[in-house]
């Protein structure tokens, strides 16, 4: 199973504006793997998926994904939401070890508050599989299997930049302060932005990943700076409010609006004219490889990969929007 992952992640494509290359997925060695039981069990039993709300199309597609994988493989799944609530996480984890869960897929509510939940897993003898945001802590989830987060912001960055011809005013969205994501992707853009003197940030405000309070933000922000070039914001759920209020204002055409995360309206988005690109989560074969090792860690106590793993994000544009699947890209 796990060469069948590493065979899935060749299709993917990092692409740029310039064209697109074909590079491999990457795992990222920097973690020993965790020490494991004497394995030798047998497929089958309670694989609990834990993410953030299933309104997001971005975290239902790693439930979904992670429950398809799992009953592919001769599991039942059983897919619940968090909320971004530690509170709820921790009740969630409760009942998965309660219920005799066999293995944790989880995309965690917090950096930091999630390592007390993931050793409470371990000490209970279920193994934890985190996807999409790391936590905190190494050595207590068996792995911790990201998007390479930095090397798809960078290549939002330099889309933008390229698209403003390397000068003008623009305004950033950032997400929820408490994952880390949010902190990685904004670090890249300013990586790749702030070689270019002639661009000025005139406003950088948190909407925490949230659709309405991005279009309720820009709709002031652009009030207040009327010639506003560009908006770059961490997910596409805030890119997408943004889009929203640039059109209100009768802009669009005129603002340019880049996002993150590969959804399906984000692609849709920049199909209409209407989003410049977006950085590419590869959310399903996340989910996938998660469940694939979980297997594998439950048949030999072992995954046969390093704790953590980045997979490579893809740029979406105009110039490969047409080839796109929910959070994939064909070809």
């Amino acid at each position: 199973m796990i060469a069948a992952a590493a065979m899935s992640a060749l299709a993917f494509a990092g692409c740029s504006s310039g064209g697109s290359t074909e590079t491999p997925t990457t795992a990222s060695s920097a973690t020993a793997e965790t020490s494991t039981p004497a394995g030798g069990g047998e497929a089958g039993g309670l694989i609990a998926v834990i993410t953030p709300s299933h309104s997001n199309v971005f975290f239902k597609a790693e439930a979904d994904a992670a429950v398809a994988e799992a009953e592919a493989l001769g599991y039942t799944a059983q897919a619940d939401s968090h909320d971004d609530d530690p509170n709820k996480q921790s009740e969630l984890i409760d009942a998965a070890i309660s219920n005799g869960a066999v293995a944790i897929v989880l995309d965690n509510a917090g950096a930091d508050v999630t390592v007390g939940a993931v050793q409470k897993a371990k000490d209970a003898g279920i193994p934890v599989f985190l996807i999409d945001r790391e936590i905190n802590e190494t050595g207590i989830a068996v792995s911790q299997i990201v998007a390479n987060n930095a090397q798809g912001a960078g290549l939002v960055g330099e889309s933008f930049v390229a698209a403003m011809e390397g000068e003008g005013t623009y305004i950033e969205l950032l997400g929820r302060e408490t994952d880390t994501n949010a902190a990685v992707r904004s670090d890249a853009y300013h990586a790749v932005i702030d070689e270019y003197p002639d661009m000025e940030m005139v406003a950088q405000e948190t909407a925490n990943w949230d659709q309405q309070e991005a279009f309720n933000k820009v709709q002031t922000l652009l009030e207040a700076n009327p010639d506003v070039k560009g908006i770059i914001a961490g997910n596409d759920t805030m890119a997408l409010g943004a889009v929203a209020a640039v059109d209100a204002a009768g802009l669009t055409g005129e603002v340019i609006v880049a996002g993150f995360d590969g959804s399906p309206d984000a692609a849709q988005a920049i199909k209409d004219g209407k989003l410049l690109a977006t950085g590419l989560q590869p959310a399903v074969l996340i989910s996938q490889m998660a469940v694939q090792q979980a297997d594998e860690y439950i048949r030999t106590g072992s995954t046969g990969q390093p704790e953590k793993q980045s997979i490579d994000c893809i740029l979406i544009d105009a110039s490969n929007v047409d080839k796109y699947t929910v959070f994939a890209l064909e070809g």
